[in-house]
């Protein structure tokens, strides 16, 4: 009888790759899953638009929501929306091969804010905020236009703390992004479907699934923005500390108003929990209005 033979280090490799994309496969969609149903984020009859810029973040939510989809106990509806912003040296290629090789539905939305924000914005200075207002009131209105009843954010856990951490910091509020947003007119509705998926994980999934990822040329050379200060910080506590991350996200989701120092969230002379922004923060953290709609320029 011949002996079988050993197997190869290429195929021992690729057998544990495909262990560890199963593992974290599983693991995202428990996260996301576990997101929707705590914040009531999608259902039935929903058209769900996902924001793909390209980058791993918006991948892995598109990846997992139409995994999901497959399974979820209502139906509802994917799309894909890219906006173009005609950034130089942007692969227009790259996206429209990407999700035409999914069958699902999309649109390339092209509108050349590039050209605004490096009029506007003082060389040097920090672009992310001006062209992030731009793209997101661009992709509301598309939304409204085509019957969008879900908006589709890949910001992921880390991204809420770094946003806590910023405001704290450099805006003197304690303030982050919520799982979910409605607009006061109701007219648009923001979901983040990542809202507790760890960073690590999404650029470990991504690299396992091989996105054709897309760097953003724009902010790519603002190394020492604001944020990637928190992000270092995070990163630096999370090798140090194990389990910081996910102590203070916990923090997040369990705030008692009666321990801080805002009166405006707790009469401190009565002992009992007020109105005002008291509802905002609760609306912040279910699905009720807190911002109004972004009607930026006239593009």
């Amino acid at each position: 009888m011949t002996a079988q033979s050993a197997p190869t280090p290429q195929s021992e490799q690729e057998r544990s790759q495909k262990q560890e994309l199963n593992k974290l496969q599983k693991r995202l969609r428990r996260d996301v899953g576990q997101a929707i149903a705590d914040f009531s984020m999608i259902e039935a009859g929903d058209k769900v638009m996902c924001c793909l810029s390209g980058g791993k973040d918006s991948y892995a939510m598109l990846d997992i929501l139409l995994n999901l989809q497959k399974s979820a106990p209502v139906d509802f509806d994917v799309i894909a929306v890219n906006l173009d912003q005609k950034q130089p040296g942007f692969p227009e290629e790259v996206l429209p091969d990407y999700l035409d090789s999914m069958g699902i539905e999309y649109h390339i939305i092209e509108k050349d804010t590039y050209s605004i924000v490096k009029e506007k914005v003082p060389e040097g200075k920090t672009t992310c905020g001006l062209c992030s207002r731009l793209r997101r009131g661009i992709l509301y209105n598309f939304a409204e236009e085509h019957g969008v009843t879900k908006i589709a954010l890949g910001h992921h856990r880390d991204d809420l703390l770094e946003t806590l951490f910023l405001n704290m910091f450099y805006g003197g509020k304690l303030k982050s992004m919520p799982p979910v947003l409605h607009s006061d007119d109701g007219r648009n509705t923001v979901i983040r479907p990542l809202a507790y998926s760890r960073e690590k994980d999404i650029a470990r999934y991504a690299a396992l699934r091989e996105f054709p990822i897309i760097p953003c040329n724009l902010c790519g050379s603002q190394e020492n923005l604001q944020r990637q200060v928190i992000k270092d910080m995070f990163q630096q506590w999370d090798r140090e500390h194990p389990g910081r991350l996910e102590t203070m996200f916990r923090a997040m989701c369990n705030v008692e108003p009666s321990h801080l120092a805002d009166p405006d969230l707790y009469d401190f002379r009565e002992g009992k929990r007020l109105g005002g922004k008291r509802q905002a923060v609760v609306q912040d953290a279910a699905p009720e209005p807190e911002f109004g709609r972004l009607d930026v320029l006239n593009l």
